[in-house]
């Protein structure tokens, strides 16, 4: 039995096949498994979230009727429950996300293949998929160090992954492979990514880096609820990235791909009032200058008044009913998305209706798929990571019942 793809999908797979006792071998194209696993844990292994399940698997929407089935199979408490039996204590922060008790990926990740590796699976790096031979699903090619290889197998679990980071072994390069076979697979779209704003040049030179703290962002969407959530993000020398800028980014590269481009907002002093602001703004500047003004009266700081200056025209400062309404909200445009290789993960994939319950492949009999290869997406906070541990548990046992059919 064969696990293409060592990330967390893969691993998990390959676990749960162990444990039905198939021998199990597992292929990577680079030179050692998860990598992608312990980048993702560089500023803290985000494992899952807390939150109820009603509202965690929301979190999914629209792909939540696809991924309930494994979910509810394999929960954040489940996940939880994992890690603890490997020896990795986990606590919950202050915003209800899950992490190991020291925060760390690498600890993890050498205690979970210890005990792949104790279980007998056996690992094969720098094997790169090539697809099959003569169309056959259980004739496998892989381009090696010392050339081509072909290798038969009873089945065999994809789990290759999306189309970012490159570098790390998720290339993408999988799409191909299986349009050539008939299998429906959507495009693969950046998600939880950065986006280009045609910022100045003096503003790109002068405040790249740095964080935009305590604002509130919102994206109207005229067919639903759109977007309203607090949080901060980071200008960049393109445009915008960070964690605000990643929970809406969904939205705003379907309404750049729908409109050209998207126009968010931002509340650069959302605990306050229009109205307060108004207050503090009706005392004379005098001899101060904008920037001091502004600071000592609203008490923004540098990187919110550069914003302010970078956008609003020069004449507003001078009416303060603008220039409150436009530190209330701010628009920023966003132009187009960063590139899908700096993208945290992405969306498309394949068609779960190109797939039975088990994660096979209608059309090619033994195949299965898990992880980013799934045409759905989630926001980070444990929801990547929990759906790539759910589809990879469940692709295992889908290839355990199917071979023991056979």
């Amino acid at each position: 039995m064969a696990v293409i793809g060592g990330g967390p999908a893969g691993l998990m797979a390959a676990e749960v096949l162990s444990s039905s006792n198939f021998k199990v071998d597992v292929y990577d194209a680079m030179p050692s498994v998860g990598r992608k696993f312990l980048l993702a844990g560089k500023g803290g292994m985000n494992l899952t979230h807390s939150e109820p399940f009603n509202v965690f698997l929301s979190r999914y929407e629209p792909y939540s009727a696809n991924l309930k089935p494994l979910l509810d199979d394999f929960n954040p408490d489940a996940v939880r429950h994992w890690a603890h039996d490997l020896g990795i204590d986990t606590f919950v922060g202050s915003s209800g996300r899950v992490f190991p008790k020291d925060m760390k990926a690498a600890p993890l990740l050498r205690a979970w293949l210890h005990r792949l590796r104790a279980a007998g699976i056996s690992f094969h790096s720098r094997h790169q998929w090539l697809g099959w031979v003569d169309n056959n699903p259980k004739q496998l090619r892989f381009q090696t160090p010392d050339g081509e290889r072909q290798i038969y197998v009873d089945a065999v679990i994809l789990a290759l992954g999306g189309g970012s980071w490159e570098k790390l072994g998720s290339t993408g390069a999988w799409v191909q492979l299986l349009i050539d076979q008939g299998v429906s697979v959507n495009t693969l779209k950046p998600a939880n990514c950065g986006f280009n704003v045609n910022w100045s040049p003096y503003f790109r030179e002068h405040f790249a880096g740095q964080p935009v703290k305590n604002v509130r962002l919102s994206l109207p969407c005229p067919e639903g609820q759109g977007f309203n959530q607090a949080g901060e993000f980071v200008i960049t020398e393109n445009g915008v990235e960070g964690g605000a800028i990643y929970a809406l980014s969904a939205l705003a590269r379907e309404n750049i791909a729908a409109q050209g481009c998207a126009e968010i907002h931002i509340d650069l002093a959302p605990d306050r009032s229009v109205a307060f602001l108004m207050g503090r703004l009706a005392q004379p500047r005098g001899k101060q200058s904008l920037s001091n003004y502004l600071r000592k009266r609203l008490h923004l700081d540098t990187i919110k008044i550069a914003l302010l200056r970078e956008i609003v025209n020069l004449a507003d400062f001078d009416d303060p009913a603008t220039l409150c309404s436009a530190i209330k909200k701010l628009p920023i445009h966003l132009v187009t998305t960063r590139p899908i290789d700096e993208a945290i993960s992405t969306a498309g994939g394949i068609n779960f209706e190109a797939l039975d319950k088990q994660l096979m492949i209608r059309s090619l009999p033994g195949v299965f798929c898990a992880g980013e290869m799934l045409d759905w997406e989630a926001p980070t906070g444990g929801y990547l990571l929990t759906a790539c541990f759910a589809s990879g548990r469940a692709a295992g046992l889908g290839a355990s019942t199917w071979l023991h059919s056979q």
